[in-house]
């Protein structure tokens, strides 16, 4: 789970970190403008440089900058905790990336990047420079990279094609530089948009887009790779969609598929394209790949900005403790909101409020056990107080 995420002068992110580290999930809260969904695009640049985008420009504009300030570099980092100590590989890895913007630059470049796994450097880079190490023992080589390219995907490149070379790091289930990639190309951050959502598929894999358009690809992906998963499916399925009775994906044509629904009653039965279900069933669908893929392939980490969306009043409550029970023991959930129902299901030490008094000042977020709050904490959000 993450350990520590911390973002500074990136949007209205200034000097921030995000206060997860031991919450299994928690829940982001504050008004628009405040930063929630920056928060979100803060991890997908991480989950982009990892995926292997490796172009700055690609990554962040010089408009990202908060309020323009061209003299301060934009950071991210993130800590990322395995687990407790005692087995093999890396317990925790860091990662950060720096980005500068020189006068008479059109586009940010890399000022500094670095790996770390249990506070031992993998590898680190300064403006050009890689020295890219062999663990503890010190060692490893070093090369020159274009300065509005990041080194991450470029070294993920070299130890796959070259894996047995002198200082280069072996490939293996423990590597750091594996370990990283995964993780962080392995993050789920959604926010699924129902209409742009299709059932056909013509590839597979485990890593869905923001908005989720490639569905299909996921399901095909998951179950392919952990035939337990459409099991996970269909239970979480049936119980907010009784008359389900199964889920077919069958061939259509070389290499491509087409989901289908069936569903049946006393009366009938009747088999449903997947385009044609309506946009919450469709975040249905969403929700079920989430938990199948964190108890059958987990631990997973999932940033759902808004789960609530396109769901019935009645439907929310179910959906936000299904995935809050996936994660309780294995993996990291968290979400935004600004929906009464979605957020009464949090308690008050897994509840973090963003906040900024203007747009001319930087968001700070807070435990919401740390803040007073006058009588019910929805009825407090409805007055402003909090």
């Amino acid at each position: 789970m993450i350990k520590r995420l911390y973002v500074h002068n990136f949007r209205c992110l200034e000097n921030f970190e995000l206060p997860v580290s031991g919450l299994a999930s928690a829940l982001l809260i504050g008004d628009n403008g405040t930063g929630k969904t920056t928060v979100a695009r803060a991890l997908e640049i991480l989950q982009n440089i990892a995926r292997g985008t490796n172009r700055v420009g690609n990554l962040v504009q010089p408009g990202d900058l908060s309020r323009g300030r061209a003299d301060v570099p934009m950071r991210f980092e993130i800590e990322v905790d395995f687990g407790p100590p005692g087995g093999a590989g890396p317990k925790v890895l860091s990662y950060s990336v720096a980005f500068e913007f020189p006068q008479g630059f059109r586009e940010l470049r890399v000022r500094e990047e670095k790996l770390t796994a249990d506070g031992e450097p993998i590898f680190t880079r300064e403006l050009a420079q890689v020295h890219l190490l062999r663990g503890s023992h010190g060692g490893g080589a070093q090369f020159l990279v274009d300065w509005h390219l990041l080194a991450l995907p470029i070294i993920q490149r070299r130890t796959a094609e070259y894996p047995t070379s002198p200082g280069i790091i072996s490939r293996t289930e423990t590597d750091p530089l594996v370990l990283c990639r995964e993780w962080l190309a392995g993050m789920l951050i959604l926010r699924p948009v129902p209409s742009l959502i299709y059932g056909d598929s013509d590839s597979e894999t485990l890593q869905p887009d923001l908005q989720v358009t490639k569905l299909a690809a996921w399901f095909s992906g998951l179950v392919a790779s952990a035939p337990a998963a459409y099991s996970k499916i269909d239970e979480f399925l049936k119980q907010v969609m009784p008359d389900l009775e199964q889920i077919k994906n069958p061939p259509t044509a070389k290499n491509a598929k087409r989901l289908e629904v069936e569903f049946s009653n006393e009366q009938g039965s009747l088999i449903l394209p997947f385009d044609e279900l309506s946009d919450g069933e469709k975040c249905f669908f969403v929700a079920a790949l989430v938990l199948a893929q964190n108890e059958v392939r987990g631990p997973a980490f999932c940033f759902w900005d808004e789960p609530d969306n396109y769901l019935a009043l009645s439907e929310v409550g179910h959906l936000v403790m299904a995935l809050r029970r996936s994660f309780r023991e294995t993996g990291q959930f968290i979400a935004t909101s600004h929906n009464p129902e979605a957020i009464s299901r949090f308690s008050d030490e897994n509840t973090l409020v963003l906040h900024r008094r203007s747009h001319l000042e930087p968001t700070i977020a807070r435990p919401l056990k740390d803040l007073r709050i006058n009588g019910d904490l929805v009825g407090a959000l409805v007055r402003g107080d909090v």
